[in-house]
């Protein structure tokens, strides 16, 4: 993909998108879109909503929630204070982005298991898989995906964009998410993941 990390002045023409989308069907890309338009769409979500205060309402539901997850992470890692510290940063980015934060642990846990460095064999990196050509294109070239912060902030948005795109179906978001229109494969992983590992309360996933 290092192609489209230099498209003029941190753009991607009309020419590179359509590249760039006939890469994304062939390699199968995580968190990208399918089409120009939606790959448009995308980038000027990003733009906007991409550039600390406490996300938790009060320091008991806090706690609750904190130690609830650190328990259910330590399958992934040991040292309590990572989690906290992983925790934090996650539930930050979601509720930035209006995500539940247990769905975004669910993605992380399919996509990553919680490995920061993880590159997919299309480029995508970090706890999201994201891909870095966004980077330019949203004109931040200099952020490290396999940054646990920039990486959430990244992926959480991205979750977002579909999210209200699908109007919060679940399923079809996160195929989409996962470059995997028309398939279910991979919101089921989602689903088993966020089911056995991390629910707190009901999401529909009706849809």
């Amino acid at each position: 993909m290092t192609a489209l990390l230099t498209p003029t002045r941190g753009r991607l023409t009309a020419a590179t998108l359509a590249l760039a989308i006939t890469m994304v069907l062939a390699t199968g890309v995580r968190a990208q879109p399918q089409d120009i338009e939606e790959l448009t769409a995308l980038r000027s979500f990003l733009e906007q909503t991409i550039n600390g205060a406490n996300s938790f309402e009060d320091r008991y539901d806090a706690e609750v929630w904190l130690v609830d997850m650190s328990s259910r992470l330590s399958r992934y890692i040991d040292d309590p204070q990572r989690r906290l510290s992983l925790l934090r940063d996650i539930h930050y980015a979601a509720a930035r982005a209006k995500v539940p934060p247990e769905l975004v642990l669910a993605v992380i846990e399919v996509e990553s298991h919680f490995d920061r460095f993880a590159v997919s064999s299309a480029g995508a990196q970090g706890m999201m898989q994201v891909m870095p050509f966004w980077k330019n294109e949203i004109g931040r070239p200099d952020d490290n995906l396999t940054v646990t912060k920039q990486n959430l902030e990244y992926g959480c948005r991205i979750l977002q964009f579909y999210l209200q795109r699908e109007d919060n179906a679940l399923h079809r978001a996160l195929a989409r998410y996962n470059g995997s229109v028309g398939s279910r494969k991979y919101s089921d992983k989602v689903y088993r993941a966020w089911k056995n590992h991390w629910r707190t309360a009901p999401l529909d996933w009706t849809s």
